[in-house]
């Protein structure tokens, strides 16, 4: 059997916690004074915490110390936890859980590839975490998406070429970051918003049945 290394972000492509980002985020722009909107939030994903905060602090037009930084980068943190804390297997985004089992039963492998430095707890809540193989998160890269490095490490973990390789991912950096390492990259969210991907689709659901198949014998 043909088999490729699957690839996934975590929010907004596994897990509904973009708007728990978008609260926090909020709340951070607030205390600096600085009005923050869902259209300024839909930049920030697939972007590390640290490249957020400075984009949030260039549209308020603001400069603030290094400490303070710090500072607001755990407060934003301590929010986003304190928001997750609800979360369960309904927060799971439609039909990735019967795509993950699909992909174990015709042994896949399956890897993680997120910018979140929480990404192993948060699989943990959502019961899933034994599905994957490989978790390639936040703490374990230097650089953020658009460049591949979370999903190039991912693929090497499993063993697998770049070329063997199949992202799935709901931000422009990530679609961008996969498609820079030469993976297929497969978008969730708006075809306006992510048209770099090689293929666009709303949810999971939306896909036909044999999708799985399809993408083993896809080549870029």
């Amino acid at each position: 059997m043909v088999k490729k290394a699957f690839i996934f972000d975590l929010d907004g492509v596994i897990v509904d916690t973009a708007k728990f980002h978008f609260i926090a985020w909020q709340r951070l722009a607030a205390s600096l004074g600085i009005n923050f909107t869902k259209e300024e939030n839909e930049q920030l994903k697939g972007v590390s915490r640290v490249n957020s905060l400075k984009k949030i602090l260039e549209w308020g037009n603001k400069e603030i110390s290094p400490e303070v930084f710090q500072q607001k980068m755990d407060q934003k943190n301590e929010e986003y936890l304190d928001l997750i804390k609800s979360l369960s297997t309904k927060d799971i985004m439609p039909g990735v859980h019967d795509f993950l089992l699909n992909l174990k039963k015709q042994e896949q492998p399956i890897a993680l590839g997120s910018a979140s430095k929480n990404a192993r707890p948060i699989l943990q809540k959502l019961g899933i975490r034994d599905l994957f193989e490989v978790i390639v998160d936040g703490t374990d890269v230097t650089k953020a998406k658009p460049d591949p490095e979370v999903f190039l490490k991912a693929c090497q973990q499993l063993n697998y070429t770049a070329q063997e390789s199949i992202v799935f991912e709901d931000s422009v950096a990530g679609v961008q970051a996969a498609n820079r390492a030469g993976m297929i990259s497969i978008g969730l969210g708006e075809e306006n918003i992510l048209h770099e991907a090689d293929e666009i689709f709303t949810h999971f659901t939306d896909m036909p049945q044999d999708y799985i198949n399809t993408l083993l014998s896809y080549k870029k």
